[in-house]
């Protein structure tokens, strides 16, 4: 029988390409795994994080083989970005793709006595031909999900088909219960073996049998009277294979599956075992507070347990294979997952480059195959962010085919950034799709998501649509009576989402809804809103311990328990006659009282706003609906604290200002005019990058309206260079006066090309 022996302890690691060493390198840092070397500075504000090669090494004795022939193999659960294994000196398998499993067999580099010496060198260095090519977060490095030794009989089952668990298993309901197709998939079968599969229920009780031989394992069983997998129900069946020789047991391997059936429909949205039930929940990215993506089992049960607190359904899981432990957390608690690969961004011209992303996409799928949880395979996100081409199109073709070949049971995704035409070649390249719309942040208003979606579903009544990413920063740092777009505070986060939590309950047909996102994350390129290396879109701070105001608006739309919560409590000094307390709840009426005097029972649906005038010193506040209550205390003071207002809040008004001045006086309302030779807003910031008087132009506009700086070779300028400015300009809407865009075209064509 196969032995599975956990290798995360006692590890030598070295921050520095030292070279592979000969012999266990005693001065190398000791550590446990999991472990990133970015842990602090992936998401610390310091500008930049390392970018490198760095080493591990540990000893090891080989297992002890009962049965001749048996093999050992090292198992790699994840390796950010790149990895190279060696043992005892020898290369034994380089790997490329920072998120998914790989394995390789080392018998016959084993030692009979003495320790082996493990080596692992481990890359997050930028390489054109590995995806993600450049994105908004951190690329941690490092054996952020352990190490595993894994022993087995000669015969086994099969350990080196991209990391997958040798048993395939496709319930499907049917009449009086459910068929089971197992398929498994054996190493060195002959006529001597057998498979054996059982199915058992939650209790433990086996409910269903079958006998193969091993040269045609497939089997397929019937369970009467089965119960099916829903997010409401996650009911869940073990099947186990075991390899037979005889009398004897040789391997075995055991998956969770349930079974249910789905669906999408244009009009109708998401469908489960015959019951219309649109999703709504939220984007996951896998890192914590100064532990970067090297997270526990229970860390990652936690961060589960936070979204079904949320009351969400969906999880969408951005933007790259996630760990099994959060997958097998979905199959519990019920979370309709979808699951994609780091394409997205930019496409690489390297052609090994989509290789890559074929590779990447048979792991995933392969690897998580077994989880009912997930339903959708997703194969981009927001690639036209660098330009688009008949070869980007036909790639996506080529991996939707690949996704379908490999699992004809599940429908394929992507997720559009918001600039993506309505019509053209992106649609209907996957079964379904999704929208990143940010109308009240990056721009427009929050107001005009709801008129895009209805503008599209009329246009395009055959596409499934869904919205896989929206949202706003909200640093609890920051707060005032008069939210804003752009000034960070957690209330306008709140009111944003309170917004975009009716629009999206008003139509249902919206098969897919994804907050950005359910926890702050890395991103050491970012600086804004006073806290860098972060994005603070976050409904949850990233160390998990705050719950934002928007946390609840959530909690008041999607869970059926009575809940109140009352907003601002870290707006917790406060000026002015009255104030305004805004209050969240799933009940009919809220109560509100003041220093313990009733101020006002209100009925309203989810939220319920009060004005309430503050005795001088110490309020306290609290709500009473459906049983439940909440309290919070404030200040009534002269004058709010400095440190609740962004200073680059009152900054910008005034660069803009700033920048007209700048211009001088100019027709705005006349044609832009683009004079060959000449730069203008329709040139790629890589093209303006060339002139530093043309480059220093565009930085100051930008500068001066939006608060952001560029800065070639740095930060996500991969990213952004294939953008245009008028692209850039146009994504932020009604965020900028009238004539910006024109003012800056006509300084730019003041400048003659370089090249």
């Amino acid at each position: 029988m196969r032995n599975v022996v956990c290798l995360n302890q006692n590890w030598h690691f070295t921050r520095e390409d030292a070279g592979l060493p000969s012999s266990l390198p005693q001065s190398w840092e000791q550590l446990d795994l999991p472990h990133t070397w970015n842990a602090i500075d992936g998401h610390d504000g310091s500008g930049s994080y390392y970018r490198g090669r760095c080493w591990y090494a540990k000893t090891f004795s080989t297992p002890r083989q009962p049965l001749a022939g048996g093999r050992v193999y090292v198992e790699i659960p994840a390796a950010g970005q790149q990895a190279t294994v060696y043992l005892n000196g020898q290369e034994v398998i380089y790997h490329q793709g920072g998120y998914s499993c790989f394995r390789a067999d080392i018998t016959s580099l084993c030692l009979e006595q003495g320790e082996n010496l493990l080596v692992i060198a481990c890359s997050n260095e930028h390489k054109t031909n590995v995806y993600p090519q450049s994105a908004d977060f951190t690329f941690y490095g490092g054996l952020y999900r352990g190490v595993n030794l894994i022993s087995v009989p000669h015969t086994h089952f099969d350990l080196d088909y991209y990391g997958g668990p040798g048993l395939k298993i496709t319930p499907r309901p049917v009449p009086g219960g459910a068929e089971f197709a197992l398929e498994s998939f054996i190493t060195h079968g002959d006529e001597n073996f057998t498979v054996l599969y059982s199915v058992r229920d939650a209790q433990g009780q086996e409910v269903a049998a079958a006998v193969r031989p091993a040269n045609a394992p497939a089997a397929q069983v019937f369970v009467p009277d089965a119960r099916l997998w829903s997010m409401d129900h996650p009911y869940l069946y073990t099947v186990t294979a075991t390899l037979q020789r005889r009398n004897e047991a040789w391997d075995q391997v055991s998956a969770r599956a349930g079974a249910r059936e789905f669906a999408c429909h244009p009009q109708t949205g998401f469908r489960i075992n015959g019951t219309n039930i649109p999703l709504r929940g939220v984007c996951r990215h896998q890192d914590r507070l100064y532990q970067g993506n090297a997270l526990s089992r229970e860390e990652h049960y936690e961060d589960a347990r936070l979204i079904k607190e949320l009351g969400a359904n969906t999880i969408r899981l951005a933007h790259y294979q996630h760990s099994q432990d959060f997958y097998d957390a979905c199959d519990e608690l019920g979370f309709i997952v979808w699951a994609e690969i780091p394409f997205i961004s930019i496409m690489s011209q390297d052609p090994a480059a989509h290789e890559n992303c074929v590779s990447q996409l048979k792991e995933l799928v392969i690897q998580n195959y077994n989880h009912p949880s997930i339903c959708f395979w997703g194969i981009s996100n927001e690639i036209l962010i660098g330009g688009i081409s008949d070869q980007l199109v036909e790639n996506h073709r080529a991996l939707n085919a690949l996704c379908k070949e490999l699992d004809p049971t599940r429908l394929t995704t992507m997720a559009h950034v918001s600039m993506t035409p309505t019509d053209g070649p992106m649609h209907t390249l996957t079964d379904v799709e999704s929208y990143n719309h940010y109308f009240g942040w990056y721009g427009g208003k929050m107001e005009e998501t709801g008129p895009w979606l209805d503008k599209f579903h009329q246009e395009h009544p055959e596409v499934c649509l869904g919205v896989s990413e929206y949202g706003c920063e909200g640093i609890i740092t920051y707060h005032g009576p008069n939210p804003a777009c752009k000034d960070y505070s957690e209330e306008y986060q709140a009111l944003y989402h309170e917004h975009l939590a009716q629009v999206f309950a008003e139509r249902p047909w919206i098969w897919g809804s994804h907050v950005w996102n359910m926890f702050d994350f890395g991103c050491a390129a970012r600086n804004e809103g006073g806290v860098a290396g972060r994005n603070n879109k976050g409904l949850v701070t990233m160390d998990r311990l705050t719950k934002k105001d928007s946390f609840y608006i959530y909690q008041a739309y999607w869970t059926q328990a009575p809940m109140v919560h009352i907003c601002g409590r870290r707006y917790a000094q406060r000026a002015g006659k009255t104030t305004e307390v805004r209050v969240y709840s799933n009940q009919p009426t809220v109560a509100l009282s003041l220093n313990g005097n009733l101020v006002e029972e209100k009925s309203a649906s989810k939220v319920f706003v009060f004005t309430v005038s503050l005795a001088e010193g110490m309020n306290t506040l609290v709500a009473a609906a459906g049983g439940r209550r909440d309290s919070i205390t404030l200040e009534k003071v002269e004058k709010e604290p400095e440190i609740y207002v962004l200073p680059e809040v009152n900054q910008r008004a005034q660069g803009v200002a700033n920048w007209f001045k700048l211009v001088g006086d100019l027709d705005l309302d006349s044609p832009m005019e683009f004079p060959k030779g000449k730069y203008n807003v329709k040139c790629t910031l890589e093209e303006l990058a060339q002139s530093e008087e043309a480059f220093g132009i565009l930085s100051q506009a930008l500068g001066l309206a939006a608060g952001s700086t560029l800065v070639p070779g740095q930060g996500m300028w991969d990213m952004l260079k294939s953008m245009t400015p008028e692209a850039m300009m146009n994504l932020s809407g009604g965020m900028l006066p009238n004539g910006f865009l024109e003012s800056l075209n006509a300084k730019l064509t003041e400048i003659d090309r370089i090249g």
